[in-house]
């Protein structure tokens, strides 16, 4: 079996200096910020780079590429039902309608909520995101299919007793609007109570525990990484993530930029390219459409930590043999390492090429407890001139603050052990050689070192 690893958590640290992106961005449209410091920083949510990150690793391994490939894994979506119902479609040959009603019906009453039937756009969406292994549509399509006539039959009547529990709550919205509209009556001449409504047939125990096998985590990684938390079903298996992410923010003080754009209208531009009067070419002139977008600026810290106890112990639950989880979490620690240096949100990824960007530093440590460098910075990087008074360009300066924070830590906790320091910055590989500076850490040249 291979050897336990020697500290619980491994901490990540990151800097990376981005230049004129718009990662995320609030409901106004507006790049996320916060006060630290004293000061206002940019900030990116810890939502959008563990999204980004989740989704990398998952891509690859069903690509067959990185540590992860041909493992388990999961998507998060509220098209459960739809999913089911292609796979009914495509594999059974079911009629579309058919399969999206059956599988509406069969997931809904095993317990999770379904949007308003009479909204097109959400009837066959569940209320909330629902993070279960990519093959939980395909397992419970394939349970309908192998008992398709129980199936309909309890179908058939859960519908009907739908419309008729419909029924019976108009019946009383309309009985008690018209008590309220009408002077009160004595009680014997009071019409009677609108019936009760039917109770809905209970779905088969067989199929319900399909349907909750089919959601539950069994051994997607990535569940077992990031956790899940589904409130709506008792007995379906939440999971305590194994990641802990902070969200990024600038190490200085945030500065935005209101972009204005004019929008070329090709048309228009080709009519006025072979206008033969001027009064043509006036017609035409001006740009087919005008704006104005928020883009930023800023060298960014961020911090992740993974609790290899908690991932093992996931993947444990989960099913496997305590060595095909050593196995498997080796594994995920290596995807999850190379995700958080890789991966980066994908808004506005093609106007500002923000995915292109590498980090200036990686720090990688293991320890006792998971350890957040945040403080460094609480203070504003200066980025006047050193003969200023100030700290230069915040890059380096934000490498220094990192590891001089590490190595005053690493002196005073003996649980730190294992530092390795990466970088993809020539300028700051010769910062590294400065003296004392990386005292306590090993330079590595490539991610898979980051890892022992």
């Amino acid at each position: 079996m291979t050897e336990a690893p020697q500290s619980q958590f491994l901490s990540l640290h990151l800097l990376e200096t981005l230049v004129a992106v718009l990662p995320v961005r609030d409901e106004n449209g507006q790049p996320k910020s916060l006060v630290y410091g004293g000061a206002e920083r940019h900030m990116i949510t810890s939502q959008a780079r563990r999204r980004a990150e989740r989704v990398y690793a998952r891509n690859r391994a069903n690509a067959g590429l990185g540590a992860l490939k041909g493992r388990s894994m999961g998507i998060r979506t509220r098209e459960w039902a739809l999913l089911a119902a292609r796979e009914l479609e495509s594999a059974y040959g079911w009629e579309r309608e058919e399969g999206v009603v059956t599988a509406r019906a069969v997931i809904e009453a095993s317990g999770l909520k379904f949007g308003d039937p009479a909204k097109k756009t959400v009837a066959n969406l569940t209320k909330v995101l629902i993070f279960a292994p990519a093959d939980a549509g395909a397992r419970i399509a394939a349970h309908i299919a192998e008992h398709a006539d129980e199936v309909r039959e309890w179908r058939d009547s859960y519908l009907a007793a739908q419309e008729r529990t419909e029924a019976a709550k108009k019946s009383r919205r309309g009985a008690r609007k018209k008590s309220e509209a009408s002077p009160p009556v004595p009680e014997e001449e009071s019409a009677a109570e609108p019936a009760a409504a039917p109770k809905l047939p209970p779905l088969a125990k067989a199929t319900r525990d399909a349907v909750l096998l089919a959601i539950a985590p069994r051994d997607a990684v990535d569940i077992a990484l990031y956790g899940r938390f589904l409130a709506e079903i008792a007995d379906s298996p939440n999971v305590d993530g194994a990641v802990q992410s902070s969200h990024a923010f600038t190490v200085h003080e945030a500065e935005q930029i209101d972009d204005f754009y004019a929008a070329a209208d090709d048309a228009k531009l080709d009519r006025k390219r072979n206008a033969l009067s001027f009064l043509d070419a006036a017609d035409d002139a001006g740009a087919g459409m005008t704006g104005y977008q928020s883009l930023i600026s800023g060298t960014f810290y961020r911090h992740t930590v993974l609790d290899r106890i908690q991932l093992r112990t996931n993947l444990r639950v989960a099913g496997m043999t305590e060595d095909e989880a050593e196995e498997a979490a080796a594994d995920a620690e290596r995807e999850f390492v190379k995700a958080f240096v890789e991966a980066f949100p994908e808004a506005k990824k093609n106007s500002t090429a923000s995915t292109g960007s590498l980090p200036a530093l990686v720090l990688a440590f293991e320890g006792e407890r998971p350890y957040n460098y945040a403080a460094a910075f609480q203070l504003p990087v200066d980025e006047s001139p050193e003969s200023a008074g100030g700290d230069g360009p915040a890059g380096p300066a934000a490498v220094r603050r990192l590891l001089r924070h590490h190595t005053f830590v690493s002196r005073r906790r003996e649980d730190l052990r294992s530092a390795r320091v990466l970088t993809y910055d020539p300028g700051i590989d010769e910062l590294l050689g400065e003296p004392g500076l990386v005292a306590s850490a090993t330079v590595v040249e490539r991610i898979e070192d980051l890892t022992p």
